[in-house]
């Protein structure tokens, strides 16, 4: 629960025990009816003045000038609290976006993740538990507030329009990813961020209806995924190879065994360039499988044997220990 959202309630709990102090003490001293009793309460505290209706015994006289000098002042009180909260909260909304636009205009190789629905908040917390620099885009002012509690990067609008996704540094992001509900606002971003930034990497997702893959394919999306046939076929090969479905568990989520497969590209002027996967000492210096090799758009080398050079523009998909993954990534790359 925010900070504002406990003043408040505060306010108004304070406010409802002044009102039952109040009943209950016109009900005792001038024994009166609830509803009489209540009456006498809010024009006392609200300093209407009394008219048909007037403390007539004089302990229910001096516990008036108690609910005027104890009510007026928590009114008063409680009204300064609230435009102070209002005022506090619109400065602040306004610095922080102010402060937010700054730091979205300095990101560079970030992701964009359209849409913080079911999906959209795993992959979010995924991105963040990997330390990728993202922002996210939502339209719902619920999910937004949701999405800057979390302390994201957010910008509030329709991810379609050229201007929010400028806003979200389209034209120096890494990958965008398309989760919102529908495939037809999925093409309309896809479309609308290809446009803006023709090599950006985009993954969209699609419902899995007839159609939808090709669409998306077509608006330009890199990869295009559907959540439903990818969780139908885990939940499926969980039955039949459950052992083997736990291990390529243990290397997307982080657990006691801490291992992870991880793609690393290599560049032409890299270190390993040129080099044999033997010569590389990868396996003997950092305990490193490299289980495949990308070359090219289509072409993948599964468990590529130890002569085999390692070219530029090569992606190695390696599995191991994240330090070992890391401290490899240092030790060539200086990451």
């Amino acid at each position: 629960m925010s900070e504002t959202s406990q003043k408040v309630i505060r306010i108004i709990t304070g406010f409802l025990v002044l009102l039952l102090i109040g009943i209950v003490g016109y009900m005792y001293f001038e024994n009166t009816t609830f509803v009489d009793a209540l009456y006498m309460t809010i024009i006392t505290i609200s300093t209407v003045g009394y008219g048909d209706m007037v403390p007539v015994h004089t302990a229910g006289k001096l516990f008036t000038v108690f609910m005027v000098l104890c009510g007026v002042g928590y009114v008063m009180y409680m009204l300064s609290k609230i435009i102070e909260t209002v005022v506090e909260g619109g400065l602040r909304e306004i610095m922080g976006k102010r402060q937010m636009a700054k730091e979205l205009a300095r990101l560079k190789n970030h992701y964009i993740v359209c849409g913080y629905g079911r999906i959209g908040k795993v992959i979010c917390a995924t991105l963040d538990e990997n330390e990728k620099s993202f922002a996210v885009i939502e339209s719902d002012p619920e999910e937004y507030n949701a999405i800057a509690e979390a302390g994201y990067y957010v910008i509030k609008g329709d991810a379609s329009e050229d201007e929010i996704l400028k806003k979200a540094g389209i034209d120096h992001a890494e990958g965008l990813i398309a989760v919102v509900s529908t495939d037809a606002d999925n093409v309309f971003i896809t479309l609308t961020a290809r446009g803006l930034n023709p090599g950006i990497n985009i993954m969209a997702r699609s419902s899995g209806a007839l159609g939808s893959k090709r669409k998306l394919k077509r608006a330009g999306a890199d990869r295009v995924i559907s959540p439903y046939t990818i969780g139908g076929m885990r939940m499926a090969h969980s039955v039949i190879r459950p052992n083997v479905i736990d291990f390529l568990e243990a290397t997307m989520v982080v657990d006691e065994y801490n291992l992870q497969i991880e793609e690393l590209a290599v560049s032409e002027t890299a270190e390993l360039q040129g080099k044999t996967l033997m010569d590389s000492n990868i396996r003997k210096s950092f305990d490193i499988i490299v289980i495949g090799i990308k070359r090219g758009d289509d072409n993948i080398l599964f468990n590529p044997k130890p002569d085999t050079v390692i070219l530029g523009k090569d992606i190695l998909i390696v599995l191991g220990k994240r330090q070992q993954i890391a401290a490899l990534k240092k030790s060539i790359w200086g990451e």
